[in-house]
């Protein structure tokens, strides 16, 4: 039923707005839970900082080429946004999408449980109240840019953009 509700608001949030112009949608940079014993004893690591900068080109990107959303320049409110933990800030995720006067958002953190078993997760949501619209995540094997670029392809193409995501289907 969850997911059914979520495949609805996600479809009225992309073609109610389209007809009077796409939604303004932000899409914040990807942030890093480490959880990995690595992790903990040698800190970030500046591989997987940059693989988290191009996840979030990448989700752009790829957001901006389908055409069903106006992507908005987060550059005002970026530094605000990597000091802050968007996960779990107490609502300044949508105080930040709303500075920029995005009706969406979407925020990203990759989950790294050891160097071959991470999982990537999405969360878009509605700027003005902060619902959550749509989540989803998928899992990586192997800590590299190839198992990170095809995760977020996949999450982009199978689940933001699929017109049927979440809804119910015929038995």
């Amino acid at each position: 039923m969850r997911a059914w509700l979520a495949a609805m608001v996600l479809a009225l949030a992309i073609s109610v707005p389209a007809r009077a112009g796409q939604p303004k949608l932000a899409v914040f940079d990807f942030e890093l839970l480490d959880t990995s014993l690595q992790g903990q004893m040698s800190g970030p690591r500046k591989d997987e900082q940059e693989r988290l900068m191009r996840a979030g080109d990448q989700l752009r990107k790829e957001l901006a080429e389908s055409g069903k959303f106006q992507l908005l320049d987060i550059a005002p409110v970026n530094a605000a946004a990597h000091a802050s933990n968007l996960q779990a800030c107490g609502g300044c995720d949508v105080k930040l999408a709303q500075q920029l006067g995005a009706d969406l958002y979407v925020t990203g953190v990759v989950q790294k449980v050891s160097e071959l078993i991470l999982i990537m997760s999405i969360s878009m949501r509605d700027a003005h109240t902060g619902n959550l619209v749509t989540a989803m995540n998928a899992d990586l094997r192997g800590n590299n840019d190839e198992s990170w670029s095809r995760a977020t392809a996949y999450l982009v193409r199978n689940r933001l953009l699929a017109p049927n995501y979440g809804a119910p289907q015929p038995q």
